[in-house]
């Protein structure tokens, strides 16, 4: 564990809570924009969460300890990662966490907190909200594994820290076919793993058409605030995740203060960025079918086994 690894550890967690909300307010502000709308503005996110955390807890009729539990295990497990991914240093602060395996099981085990959560109610939406998620984590969990494992071929190990180093010392990576190949990969993969157009849609009130909006129907208070949080926290991290593991440029090397400070920049201006382009083609775009959806998600795993392939062939 390096002094940076350290500075990291605390500075990221810090960031991508403060930051997330925001980056929400702003991917709504570019699609009000583009729709000809004003918008509330990119602090809404924020006054919102500040309004729920001042209600009273409500937890409904019957439901037992994992709907309680299930807002606190999703911003655990986000909070986690947050720590240990290289977003703002390239050293991890718990550098045994930050293997590729490690990192998407603690995803994965938010979303299936959330998705118990929801049966737990014992609602129809609830459930078929379950039941749709499990059915679109299936088949994202392998491509996110995949396409990341196909960085890894080439460095020699499944470290996110070593894969982002790795990118930084070589720069040619970037525009190689495995690259390209596990971007829009894992392009598809956030796009599914955090509810976006066209697999979900996060601003729907229609109930027979939502999947994570169905989970968190009966939450309501600072438990839904946790669960609001900790999903603008999940989108963060997937973006920077997607930002480093690509374009790493602005990450800091060492523990100087300046250096630190570059690196947040960076990785905010970076998440912005590519926040603001997924809220752009947002607007252009219909969801989906549901039974058109693994469809797509089937296409994303096998851009992932290409360039897995390729990662060998062109090694």
């Amino acid at each position: 564990m390096s002094v940076a690894g350290v500075v990291g550890g605390v500075v990221q967690p810090l960031v991508v809570v403060a930051g997330s909300p925001f980056l929400v307010g702003v991917m709504r502000q570019v699609r009000a924009r583009l729709e000809g709308r004003a918008g509330a503005g990119i602090g809404q996110p924020w006054r919102d969460l500040r309004k729920l955390f001042g209600k009273e807890p409500i937890t409904p009729r019957g439901t037992s300890e994992v709907f309680r539990l299930a807002p606190m295990v999703l911003v655990a497990t986000t909070l986690v990662v947050a720590v240990v991914v290289p977003f703002v240093t390239t050293d991890s602060a718990l550098d045994p966490v930050a293997d590729l395996f490690a990192v998407v099981a603690l995803l994965a085990a938010g979303t299936v907190a959330l998705a118990l959560a929801g049966l737990d109610t014992g609602t129809a939406f609830g459930g078929m909200g379950a039941s749709r998620e499990m059915t679109i984590i299936a088949l994202v969990e392998p491509t996110l594994l995949v396409a990341i494992f196909a960085l890894s071929v080439r460095v020699g190990s499944t470290n996110l820290a070593a894969i982002v180093s790795s990118t930084l010392h070589d720069p040619s990576r970037v525009i190689s076919p495995v690259s390209l190949l596990a971007a829009v990969a894992l392009t598809v993969v956030i796009v599914a793993e955090n509810g976006r157009l066209p697999v979900d849609n996060p601003s729907t009130h229609l109930e027979l058409t939502m999947v994570h909006e169905a989970m968190v129907l009966e939450y309501a208070g600072p438990d839904l605030a946790l669960v609001e949080l900790a999903s603008a926290m999940r989108l963060s991290v997937f973006l920077g995740l997607l930002a480093n593991l690509f374009v790493p440029w602005g990450i800091a090397t060492t523990a100087a203060p300046l250096a630190v400070l570059g690196g947040v920049i960076a990785v905010a201006v970076k998440v912005t960025v590519l926040g603001g382009l997924l809220a752009a083609g947002e607007v252009f775009l219909a969801k989906l079918r549901l039974f058109r959806v693994p469809e797509l998600l089937a296409g994303s795993f096998l851009l992932a086994l290409l360039a897995v392939a390729a990662s060998f062939f062109l090694a």
